[in-house]
């Protein structure tokens, strides 16, 4: 995978329920990161006292930050709503020459901020909510 675009690592949200995802307006960062716990299951039989973890053991989540401009488009306006109602839509994350990640995720925090003389901008994170799915690039169309 040779160097991309910032800009191409897409947050989209479905707006309506019917799997039409929509690019979340405004972001100029986004970041995603997968995690999951480990399960350590060393003891005095250990080879050589090293640590043993137990395979495919864990809780395995996913969490979401971006941050941009505001305006005041749908997906913003969906955003907020979502937060407000503590809904767990599906989301879809774009990662570039690698695939899309989708899945339910929950808006956990949204802050907003502004400067005298500069631009609203606001900042999200979202929590993965349940299993997720990856389709690698060659399988996904991307379309901004």
């Amino acid at each position: 995978m040779g160097v991309q675009r910032g800009k191409d690592l897409l947050l989209k949200v479905d707006l309506t329920g019917d799997g039409q995802f929509e690019t979340i307006a405004g972001l100029r960062a986004t970041r995603i990161s997968f995690n999951a716990e480990q399960v350590d299951v060393t003891s005095m039989e250990s080879a050589g006292g090293w640590r043993e973890l137990l395979a495919g053991a864990g809780v395995k989540s996913a969490a979401i930050s971006g941050s941009g401009v505001f305006r005041d488009e749908g997906t913003d306006e969906r955003a907020r709503q979502i937060f407000f109602d503590g809904e767990v839509p599906q989301f879809q994350v774009i990662i570039p020459d690698f695939g899309i990640v989708e899945g339910a995720f929950q808006i956990t925090s949204i802050e907003y901020a502004g400067a005298l003389e500069g631009e609203a901008t606001y900042e999200m994170a979202l929590a993965s909510a349940g299993a997720l799915s990856f389709t690698p690039i060659l399988d996904a169309p991307v379309t901004p």
